[in-house]
């Protein structure tokens, strides 16, 4: 799975993504890989997890060999404009900063093509040997992909054209991008993951995604306990682990991992996640 060069996350909300994508780059970092973590979304869940502190868009070495970054739309913008079109001078500050920060946020197609296109262009950087972006969830993500596709209809020629188009070939490219799609054995997760499984099957944007079941119960083997309230949890466990396997076989994940007893912070969830991942892969 860290075998490729871009990695996107992403997933309904509260299936843990921003966990997973912490607990694959920790997985990275481990290996000896030069890793960028990108927080796509306006959350703070991958820096929660990665125990980072707020991120800004500078990437910032988090751990020897693991930087992390934030997706700031309207810097990314003024970086996309003066990089790759050439327009040099654009402050970040004043009036143009302000006018750029709502273009960003509020223009239809610019908001996903900047956002998307930066985790491309860092790729294309060479600086990683691999960016793990915690992307939006599944609700949001088909525009973020479908986004060059979308500029490349709007621009008839020239180099807006160009890079809309090599930013379409690397997310159709399996040798260098990976979608990943988390999910819980539950009704409106499975249902929202089917969704898009279905969209990105008849878009044709990237290849198949690798579809990761989060939270998955043990199976208990039944045996006598004593009244009370160890039966009880026993029997409910029991339950809800028949009723994860009927939504495991609805929509078969390629990867499980398993449910974390316990009280565990933000990072320990991400280092443990980081550990499974190690021995399944």
């Amino acid at each position: 799975m860290i075998d490729k060069r871009l990695v996107i996350v992403s997933g309904k909300g509260g299936v843990g993504k921003s966990a997973l994508s912490a607990g694959l780059a920790l997985l990275a970092q481990r290996r000896g890989l030069r890793v960028l973590a990108m927080e796509m979304g306006d959350g703070q869940g991958l820096s929660t997890h990665l125990t980072s502190g707020p991120l800004e868009f500078e990437p910032r070495e988090v751990r020897p060999g693991l930087h992390a970054m934030r997706m700031v739309r309207s810097d990314a913008l003024l970086e996309y404009l003066s990089l790759q079109l050439g327009v040099r001078g654009i402050a970040r500050f004043g009036p143009v900063a302000r006018a750029f920060d709502a273009l960003a946020t509020t223009a239809p197609g610019i908001r996903e093509i900047i956002t998307i296109g930066k985790a491309i262009w860092e790729v294309k950087e060479d600086r990683w040997d691999i960016v793990v972006a915690d992307a939006p969830p599944t609700g949001q993500i088909g525009s973020f992909l479908r986004a060059p596709v979308t500029i490349g209809e709007l621009v008839p020629t020239g180099r807006i054209l160009a890079q809309a188009e090599m930013m379409k070939e690397t997310l159709r490219d399996p040798s260098q991008t990976r979608l990943v799609l988390v999910t819980l054995p539950e009704e409106l997760p499975t249902t929202e993951t089917s969704e898009t499984l279905n969209w990105i099957n008849n878009e044709n944007l990237v290849s198949k995604p690798t579809i990761i079941a989060n939270r998955i119960l043990s199976e208990l083997e039944e045996a006598d306990a004593p009244t009370g309230p160890v039966r009880d949890a026993a029997s409910l466990h029991r339950d809800l682990w028949r009723e994860q396997q009927e939504w495991l076989h609805t929509l078969p994940p390629d990867l499980e991992l398993p449910y974390l007893f316990g009280l565990f912070t933000p990072g320990e969830v991400a280092a443990h996640l980081s550990d499974e991942l190690e021995e399944i892969l």
